[in-house]
This record gives structure tokens, sequence and C-alpha cells, in this order.
């Protein structure tokens, strides 16, 4: 039994699918967030690398424009200055910085990071332009003209160099400081968005989890209905059933003793008439067998009688208990299908209820006529043995047997002598255990209260 509502959903479906909702949620957010926070950390990284790629450039510039000017400040001191190549060392000190002021470029495009990078390139080549045109000069005035020509032309052009390399640098600086600033900015935003996002998942999946559990609830009062509804049923179907096997053990009492009173006299005066007319017969010289077939025919009758009264409702239950009454049909069993038949009794001194009586006699009957019909057995034992509060009735035999799992397994559906047995246990809320193999044969247990169970003598009160 499944509980459903009208979409026919589940209460296991409504749990997965609020789950899944929820879980959909916050991985959607967890993967949102994430992929945010790994592109505004390239960007930041990027912004970072390419900062201190400017800088290291703009570094090595100046420091490039240093060193010409110290080739030079050298060359111009150095009486014998064609010993060392000062103008090649000055063209590559130029080349150098001419390399970093191509590979430069700004943290932010700008028109003044555009301008003040052309005038670094125009006071580049002028001041290397000054360092070439002094070093071609003729060497001998160097000496002489050293102080001069590095105070008012040297030092002069190295500072605007210098200074506007540190204003291009200054540009940097600020656009790096306002990028990181703008980073930060996305970095508190995208905080601010992870927890307003956080906390609609939250929202929604309390939400999610509230219409689960409301419908879950639903669902689960259903269930609870219908058990109660089930409960109720079974009940009334276990009333009905017993009801039902009350009505026919009555019936059955009814028809045997009609049988046996009614029917058996009316067999009995007919035999008494034909002994009679036999009587009568001879004494007019008739002859002796005249009404043999006749007497014989009633005989069989009369016996037929009796066994379908037994068999309805044997007699000999109400009058002298139900060991008295087994005991009687095992005889008639054991001469019907020619299979040895014992009793074994244990603490039956005492009569139980007569539902009790009429039910281990119903299912002992129903166990051999199984017995009768599919084991193929020599032999079988009944075995009743009255304890404190129970009875117990156990029927074997030697037959066939079965394998009891492989019969569930194979879907094979139970007959009707073992669901009758199964019933009227189950209507005095005993309990009913088959053991069984192949080869092996076949045992039932069934274990019965012995006391007085509620509403079983009032049913046998009502019917009486």
């Amino acid at each position: 039994m499944r509980p459903m509502t009208g979409n026919g959903l589940t209460l296991r479906k409504a749990l997965l699918l609020g789950f899944g909702v929820t879980f959909g949620v916050w991985l959607f957010a967890g993967f949102y967030f994430a992929h945010r926070i790994t592109e505004v950390s390239r960007s930041s990284e990027a912004l970072n690398a390419r900062y201190m790629r400017a800088q290291e450039l703009l570094s090595t510039l100046r420091a490039q424009v240093l060193l010409g000017s110290v080739y030079l400040r050298d060359a111009l001191l150095d009486p014998n200055p064609s010993a060392t190549d000062y103008r090649g060392q000055i063209q590559e000190a130029y080349r150098t910085a001419d390399e970093a002021l191509r590979q430069y470029q700004p943290v932010e495009e700008s028109t003044e990071s555009r301008q003040r990078t052309l005038e670094l390139r125009r006071e580049l080549d002028d001041f290397h332009a000054t360092l070439d045109e002094i070093v071609s000069s003729e060497s001998s005035r160097w000496v002489a003209k050293a102080r001069v020509l590095i105070r008012d032309r040297i030092v002069p052009k190295r500072q605007v160099v210098i200074a506007l390399s540190e204003d291009v640098q200054a540009l940097n600086r600020s656009a790096f400081v306002q990028q990181q600033a703008g980073i930060s900015a996305i970095y508190a935003s995208l905080e601010r968005q992870i927890w307003e996002s956080l906390g609609v998942a939250l929202l929604a999946s309390l939400g999610i989890a509230l219409a689960a559990t409301i419908y879950a609830g639903r669902l689960e009062r259903h269930l609870t209905e219908q058990r109660a509804r089930d409960r109720q049923n079974t009940r009334d179907l276990q009333r009905l059933s017993a009801k039902i096997v009350s009505v026919q053990e009555e019936e059955r009492r009814t028809i045997a003793r009609e049988l046996h009173d009614d029917v058996g006299q009316l067999l009995t005066a007919v035999k008494v008439e034909i002994a009679l007319a036999q009587r009568h017969i001879e004494a007019a010289g008739g002859p002796a067998h005249a009404l043999n077939d006749a007497r014989a025919i009633a005989d069989r009758a009369l016996h037929t009688v009796r066994n379908l009264s037994h068999l309805l409702h044997p007699a000999v239950l109400d009058d002298l208990g139900l060991p008295a009454a087994i005991d009687s049909y095992l005889k008639e069993f054991g001469k019907r299908h020619g299979i040895r038949v014992e009793l074994q009794q244990q603490g039956m001194t005492h009569r139980l209820q007569p539902a009790t009586e009429a039910t281990a006699y119903r299912i002992v009957q129903e166990a051999l006529t199984n017995i009768a019909n599919h084991a193929q057995a020599d032999s079988c034992r009944v075995q009743l043995h009255r304890l404190p509060t129970t009875l117990l009735v156990t029927v074997d035999d030697d037959g066939r047997g079965f394998d009891p799992e492989v019969a569930a397994q194979s879907g094979a559906r139970p007959g009707l002598g073992l669901l009758g047995i199964r019933e009227r246990v189950t209507q005095l809320f005993g309990t009913l255990r088959l053991e069984s193999a192949p080869g092996k044969g076949t045992k039932l247990t069934v274990v019965l209260p012995a006391g007085r169970m509620p509403g079983a003598g009032d049913e046998a009160a009502a019917h009486g």
C-alpha cells in the first residue's frame, strides 16, 4: 500500500523532490559564486602582474639612463678614453632602455598616460643623442670641459628623463590603486551578493523544506487514515469470517443432527419394516432372500448418513471432547486412505473452550485431507499438547514434502486447505508454522490460546 494524493506523488518522492530542489539551489549558488570569485581573482592577478611588469621596465629604463650617464662621466674623466669602448657601452645602455620602453604597457590606457610616455620617448632619445654627440666629439677637450658638460647638459637631461619615468610610474601607481579599489569594490559587492544569495537560497531551502514537511505531513495523515481504515476493514473481515465460520459450524451441527436423528431414524425404521416384511414372506412360504438386496441398500444408506453426519460435525466432539473426536476421525481416515495414523496427547484431561476445540478439530481435519491428497505419505502423526495458556497441535507426515522457499519464489499460491487453516488460526489469534523439505515430509505446528478469548465465547453463546 502506498500513500498517494490526487497527483500520485508518494511521500518518498515528495521528500526526494524537496531535497533535490534544495540541493540544486545550493549547488547553483555555489557554482555561480565560485566562478565569479575565480574571474575576479584572475583579474586581480593579471592587474598585479601588469603593474609589476610596468614598474620593473620603468626601473630598468632609469637604471640604464643612470648607467649611460656614468659611462659618459667615466669617458670624460678618463685620461686615455680610447682604451675603453665607452660609446659602445652607452649604445648598449640606450638599447636596453629603449627596449624596456618599447615593452612598457601602462596599467590603464589613458590620454595622459600616452602623452607622458611619448614625452619620455622624446626625452630619452634626446638624452641619448646628447650622450652620443659628446662621446663622438674630440676626446682631447673632454677633460677640460667635463665638469661643464656634465653640469649643463648631461645632468639636466638625465633629470628630465628620470622625472618623466617617475611621473609615468606614479600614473601607473595611481591607476593600479584605482583598479585595486575597483577590485576591492567588486569583492565587496560580490560578498554582498553572496550573502544575499545565500539568504535567498536559505529562505528557498526553508520554504522547500516547509512545503515538503507539510506535504509529507499530509501524506502521513492520509497513510495513518488509510492504515486505520485497513485495520478496521481487517477487523471487520475477521469478525465476518469468524461469523461465517461460526454459522457454518452451527449449520454443520444442525445438519449432522438432522442426518443422524431424522434420516438415520427413518432408515432404521426402513430396516425394521424390511425385516418384518421378510418374516411375512417367509411365513407365507416365500424365498428367505427376497429382500436381502433391499436390506443391504438400507444398510449402506444408513452407513453413508452416519459418515456424513460425522464429517459435518462429530457428536463425539460435543460429548467427549477433542481427543476422542480426533481419535475417532483418525481411525476412519486410516481405514479410508490406507495410511498409518497415530495420536499422541499430553495434558488433555480437561475440556477446552468450544471454539478452541472446534478450530483444532477442523485444523487436524484439513491437514489430514492435504496429506491424503498431496503428500503420498505412508504414515502420519497428530500431537495434542496442553500448556498452561495454549494448546499445541502438531501434524507431521513422512510424505514427499516440498521446499517452501522455492514454492514462494515460484509464485505458487497455497491451497485452500492451508488457507482455511491459516484463517482459523488467525480468528483465535494463534500462530502457525509450516516446515517441509523435499523427501523429508511436512510438519504443521499450530499454537492456539487455551483460555477464553475475547469475543470467542460470546460468538459461541450468540449462536448456541
